[in-house]
């Protein structure tokens, strides 16, 4: 018998119910999947928070795992190729990964890359493939200059990371205290607050650059969004991934994994990340472990501001 965390009915983390439950035994197309570590995002606890169009209580919580291949179907390999009972897998964009099995469909499934730990594994797609695309919708180049809101959060480092190995410059705003994280992964830290486009320009000037060529929001505030209209004239080259209606206001991109077309960019995006990731390249800033059985109280924690770093759940 395995366990699980589902969201009887729309509401709060505190809300969510640990059960038993029995993973189905794989089918063709499917593996089955013993989780060691469940990566934990706001997403998770967002879409259960209020009603959605097409989902109905209870829903499994949780969209990225990393664990070992129990059991699969005939006929049957994952995204990267060819598996077998006892491999080590990641499995990304699944519902109920807060668990301790489940079973998924293969094309969820790749291989897990051996220099990272489960945690951080479980943690490298959902904010890997998001600072993917947001780099991709703003056409950004080797040789550009971009001003990302919110890089020292889960999503702003790995698009730093990816953004340093295509030779991009970026100027993230942050926290003074989360310089030093924004500088290991390759950026120009600029504190938020009254004054960022003045610090910004200062930023410029040290580069020799003359321009901020587009603007990336992972935050969503009202600075961000006025900032980076006032800095990128071409609204094409402004993406939010958390300031919709401010997006639709103004005629700039807001990107969400439930579009259509960014969920087929990060599905096509996830090879090139493991590999990545399997080559030394890419790294998951970990923050905090909790045992599966205290999923409420990781949300509160990851609520409560930035807590330096992915967390993950540990069955």
């Amino acid at each position: 018998m395995a366990m699980r965390w589902v969201a009887p009915s729309w509401g709060a983390p505190a809300e969510w119910r640990f059960e038993d439950y029995e993973p189905p035994a794989p089918g063709p197309g499917e593996v089955t999947i013993r989780v060691h570590a469940a990566g934990v995002n706001p997403a998770d606890a967002k879409h259960v928070a209020a009603p959605r169009p097409g989902v109905e209580p209870p829903v499994p919580i949780g969209y990225e795992v990393s664990g070992v291949v129990t059991a699969i179907g005939p006929d049957t390999g994952i995204v990267t190729g060819a598996a077998a009972v006892g491999d080590e897998v990641i499995a990304f964009r699944v519902r109920g990964g807060y668990a301790t099995a489940l079973t998924v469909p293969a094309q969820k499934v790749l291989r897990k890359p051996a220099p990272l730990t489960h945690p951080e594994a479980a943690n490298l797609l959902l904010a890997g493939t998001t600072a993917a695309e947001m780099l991709h919708v703003v056409g950004a180049e080797a040789g550009q200059t971009l001003l990302l809101h919110g890089a020292s959060g889960a999503v702003g480092l790995s698009l730093l990371q990816q953004a340093a190995l295509r030779g991009i410059r970026v100027i993230g705003t942050a926290s003074p205290a989360r310089f030093e994280e924004v500088r290991r992964y390759g950026g120009i830290p600029v504190a938020y607050g009254p004054g960022l486009s003045t610090r910004v320009d200062e930023a410029l000037a040290a580069l020799g650059a003359d321009r901020i060529d587009a603007a990336l929001d992972a935050v969503g505030t009202a600075e961000a969004v006025d900032t980076s209209l006032a800095l990128v004239a071409d609204r094409a080259r402004i993406v939010t991934i958390a300031a919709s209606g401010a997006a639709a206001e103004h005629g700039f991109r807001a990107i969400a994994g439930s579009q259509p077309a960014s969920a087929a960019f990060r599905d096509a995006a996830r090879i090139d990340l493991v590999d990545l990731a399997e080559r030394g390249l890419l790294v998951v800033p970990m923050a905090l472990e909790f045992p599966l059985d205290q999923a409420p109280q990781a949300h509160a924690m990851l609520a409560g501001g930035h807590p330096g770093g992915k967390i993950a759940l540990i069955p």
